[in-house]
């Protein structure tokens, strides 16, 4: 139901957005051409690439709500990053075709002939697209959607385009120095800026960024909300889509539970994060804890305070020891800081090594998805 509802929002947000675009792009083409003002003319482009913007939101979300098939058992809601690329490369676009444009004005200027209508137009242009992109940007923002807050952020930026065309035509009405294809080679320039910087954010969305740290923290404060729990670590989300998380952990609980307390443990967890994070935990891995061994305890504190010597590493977790079979073994998380996280994970083991001579060692590496 909440996913029906954000998907309305987009659309009906989208719709606005293309209304509003096609009624500026519109007056604005009338207005440039006809005061032979090629800055308002390219103003009126870049509006119709807006427009075309919010049809590919309106598109990428309706194919992002597909429900999960055969082929793609984690759903389609990827494809609003898809969307939003789509709608990155528009924004570059534009802005590259704005830039020759200009260029061949500066080379073969003509004369601009304002008139007070076309000054009116644009300037209450400038007050929709103001009021418009905030309203979108608020939205996408909202319901987390890149594609909204991409189109929102084209908007404002596109008045303060439409503003700059007013203080051109002021200049040269009052000194009759034409700015125009100058004024549209740097506003060329900044669309082509806002491009790249909106592709960029979404091509690193798609490769994989790391979790946001707010929700690993409130996951893991969840899953150690039971008592049988110590600790919460090795926590990876993989996102399918805003708000749309599967992932894994693995929770530090005492060697005295049964198979059946176990089960039993991570299904209430499994339920719990599902309904408070609508993560989707698909495993849960355990660390067992040395409970009735005092000797245990004790390696285990004089194993930490070595580790914890290495200022690269951030974190030891998963410890046991086990007396019959002559082991130890943890995990350590080392720091991507660190100049050789080999050469750490080395030291590591030989200085507990050193301190356990008689214990064979199996220390596990990790890497902190995250935090």
């Amino acid at each position: 139901m909440e996913q029906n509802n954000r998907d309305k929002v987009i659309v009906r947000t989208s719709v606005i957005g293309i209304l509003a675009n096609v009624f500026l792009a519109a007056f604005k083409a009338v207005v440039g051409l006809t005061a032979n003002s090629i800055a308002i003319v390219m103003d009126a482009v870049n509006n119709l690439s807006d427009a075309a913007s919010s049809v590919i939101t309106i598109v990428g979300t309706r194919l992002a709500g597909k429900e999960p098939d055969k082929k793609h058992p984690f759903g389609y809601g990827r494809i609003e990053y898809l969307s939003a690329m789509v709608i990155s490369l528009l924004v570059l676009y534009a802005g590259v075709t704005a830039f020759v444009e200009s260029v061949k004005k500066i080379i073969h200027p003509d004369t601009p002939e304002y008139g007070a209508a076309a000054l009116i137009i644009v300037a209450v242009a400038v007050v929709v697209k103001l009021l418009l992109g905030r309203y979108v940007k608020g939205v996408g923002e909202k319901v987390k959607s890149d594609s909204l807050v991409n189109s929102g952020e084209d908007a404002r930026l596109d008045a303060v385009i439409s503003a700059s065309t007013l203080v051109a035509a002021g200049i040269y009405m009052v000194f009759h120095v034409s700015l125009e294809a100058w004024l549209g080679a740097i506003i060329a320039a900044v669309i082509i800026k806002s491009g790249i910087g909106m592709l960029s954010e979404t091509l690193s969305k798609i490769l994989g960024e790391r979790a946001d740290a707010q929700l690993a923290r409130d996951l893991k404060e969840t899953i150690c909300s039971y008592p049988q729990i110590s600790g919460a670590y090795d926590l990876v989300l993989h996102n399918y889509g805003p708000d749309s998380y599967n992932g894994s952990v693995h929770i530090e609980v005492p060697d005295t539970l049964s198979a059946d307390d176990l089960d039993k443990l991570i299904r209430k967890v499994t339920v719990e994060t599902y309904k408070k994070h609508d993560v989707i935990l698909t495993a849960i891995g355990v660390y067992s804890i040395n409970t009735r061994d005092p000797e245990a305890a004790a390696a285990r504190e004089e194993v930490t305070r070595i580790v914890k010597e290495n200022p690269h590493v951030l974190q030891m977790h998963g410890f046991y020891l086990d007396k019959e079979e002559k082991t130890i073994r943890f995990d350590i998380v080392v720091s991507f800081d660190a100049p050789d996280r080999l050469q750490v994970h080395h030291q590591i083991h030989e200085a507990v090594q050193q301190a356990f001579p008689d214990y064979t060692l199996q220390i596990a590496m990790d890497t902190d998805f995250s935090e």
